[in-house]
């Protein structure tokens, strides 16, 4: 099984808080308390990922359903793997990874966007980060919110 990287559980924190704010300021819901279990344990234990098949079922279910509001795929429509490069040129995905695509765990998925995130030297994150934008659907006019928002991390 694959990992969740700290900044994804952090990522889902945030989007759970902003879902469903805090009624007096100091309660969170039960989402976030259940991703906050996770995320404190990984702070406190200096662990960068969180094991996908033993994470708590609230932890997980809460996380799941933050995953269903990313982009899916980062393909952009311009596969360069199907010409022989290694690593497409439009998103950044090796040929294996472009065709496993459909059977990967969520979490799996995630380790890959991560990683292409952090290259940022696919065309989804250089030339064409605006179509990259539009297809997923964000409205942000600085490519870099986009590139930030997969990555987890602020602009």
């Amino acid at each position: 099984m694959a990992g969740i990287h700290i900044t994804d559980i952090e990522a889902a924190i945030n989007w759970w808080r902003e879902r469903s704010p805090s009624p007096d300021g100091i309660s969170a819901c039960a989402e976030v308390r259940a991703l906050a279990e996770v995320y404190a344990l990984m702070v406190y234990y200096r662990e960068p990922m969180a094991d996908e098949a033993s994470m708590p079922a609230a932890a997980r279910a809460a996380w799941l359903a933050w995953y269903a509001s990313t982009p899916d795929a980062p393909c952009i429509a311009i596969c360069s793997t199907s010409q022989g490069d290694p690593l497409c040129k439009g998103c950044g995905r090796s040929f294996e990874e472009v065709q496993g695509w459909p059977g990967f765990s969520p979490a799996e998925k995630r380790v890959v966007w991560r990683r292409i995130t952090q290259e940022g030297t696919a065309w989804r994150f250089t030339r064409y980060a605006e179509r990259a934008r539009l297809a997923s659907g964000e409205d942000h006019p600085d490519p870099r919110v986009f590139v930030a928002a997969a990555s987890g991390k602020a602009a």
